[in-house]
C-alpha cells in the first residue's frame, strides 16, 4: 500500500495501536495525570475559576489537531508524515503520536496557565506577560523537540520542517506558538459559554478529520 515508506515510517507503523505493545508504566502515568486533573477540578469548584482546565484542554486540542493533519500528510504522501515517532514507547497511537506525548500535553496547558502572572497587564522585558510566556513556552518546546530529534526519537523528514533556520521558525509557529496564543485568546473571553464554544471549535476540526479518515480507511 505504501511502497515508498521511509525507514522511520516503517518503524513507526510497527505495533501501531497494538495492545500487545502496551507498557506497564503507562498505568502510573495515567494515574498521575488523573490526579493532577482531579486536584484542579476540586480547586476550580472552590474558586469558580475553570480557566486552568480550559487552558489545558485548549493546548491538548491544538496538539490533537496537529497530530491529525500530520497523519493526513502521511496518508497522502504515502511516504512520511512531517514527524514520526519510531522506537520504544508505552503505546503508539498514531504514526507521530504516543502516550508519552499525550500525557505531556495534557499537563502542559496547566503548567502554562499557572505560570502566567496574576496581573495580566504586567510586562516582562517590555512584553505583556501572557505573550512573553507564550513565546517562552513555544521556544522551550522547540528546544525539547530538537533534543528528541537528535536522539532519533522524533524524526523530521521534510526540508521545510527540520533544524534549519526556516524549519525551526515553522516548528515554533505552527508546532507550538499558536497553542499558547489560543489559550491567551480564550482567557480574554468574558463568558464561560464563549470559552466552551471556542474550545469546542478547536476539537471539532480534528474530530471531523479523523471521522473522515476512519471512513475512508486512512492508516496513520
Amino acid at each position: 500500500m505504501y511502497p515508498e515508506l521511509t525507514d522511520a515510517s516503517r518503524r513507526a507503523l510497527e505495533g501501531l495501536r497494538d495492545l500487545h505493545t502496551l507498557k506497564w508504566y503507562a498505568v502510573p502515568l495515567l494515574a498521575l495525570v488523573a490526579y493532577v486533573y482531579a486536584r484542579q477540578v476540586l480547586r476550580s469548584r472552590e474558586t469558580g475559576n475553570w480557566d486552568p482546565l480550559l487552558a489545558a484542554l485548549v493546548v491538548f486540542g491544538c496538539d490533537f489537531f496537529n497530530e491529525t493533519w500530520n497523519g493526513w500528510v502521511f496518508h497522502f504522501t504515502k511516504r512520511s508524515a512531517v514527524w514520526t515517532t519510531p522506537g520504544d514507547t508505552a503505546f503508539r497511537v498514531t504514526i507521530g503520536w504516543n502516550l508519552e506525548i499525550i500525557f505531556t500535553f495534557l499537563l502542559l496547558g496547566l503548567v502554562y496557565y499557572h505560570s502566567l502572572l496574576p496581573d495580566r497587564e504586567r510586562k516582562i522585558l517590555g512584553i505583556p506577560n501572557r505573550w512573553f510566556f507564550a513565546l517562552f513556552f513555544a521556544a522551550f518546546c522547540v528546544f525539547i523537540e530538537v533534543l528528541l530529534n537528535l536522539g532519533d526519537l522524533l524524526v523530521w523528514e521534510y526540508p521545510w520542517w527540520n533544524r534549519s533556520f526556516a524549519g525551526i521558525w515553522l516548528i515554533f509557529l505552527l508546532g507550538y506558538f499558536y497553542w499558547f496564543a489560543a489559550v491567551n485568546l480564550m482567557l480574554d473571553m468574558k463568558s464561560l459559554r464563549n470559552k466552551l464554544l471556542f474550545m469546542g471549535g478547536i476539537y471539532a476540526v480534528p474530530v471531523v478529520m479523523n471521522l473522515i479518515a476512519l471512513g475512508a480507511g486512512f492508516r496513520y
